[in-house]
């Protein structure tokens, strides 16, 4: 069950669109990094250095989210097609870094 808002630590919100493309892409960002949502959208906004955290739990949740995406482009979704294009090519990125 989350906190009341008083007892957070951080009590700001900040919201703001993104097209279809833009939201794939930062979703496969931030499925590559492994990081929680919330601190990858703090680190990248703030200007901070977003780092890959890697080990084998890591390394499951990343093959989990890939084999989920392989199940339903199996099925014929045309959305998780791209999806797993986008996410493939953001790890081809990182690792051409």
């Amino acid at each position: 069950m989350p906190c009341k808002r008083e007892a957070r630590r951080r009590h700001n919100t900040i919201a703001f669109w993104l097209s279809d493309e833009e939201k794939r892409i930062v979703e496969a960002r931030i499925k590559i990094a492994g990081i929680p949502k919330g601190e990858y959208y703090r680190s990248a906004v703030t200007g901070q250095e977003i780092q890959i955290v890697s080990g084998r739990y890591k390394s499951d949740r990343l093959a989990m989210a890939l084999e989920e995406l392989m199940r339903r482009t199996e099925n014929g979704d045309n959305e998780a097609i791209y999806e797993l294009h986008t996410t493939v090519k953001e790890l081809l990125a990182l690792m051409n870094q």
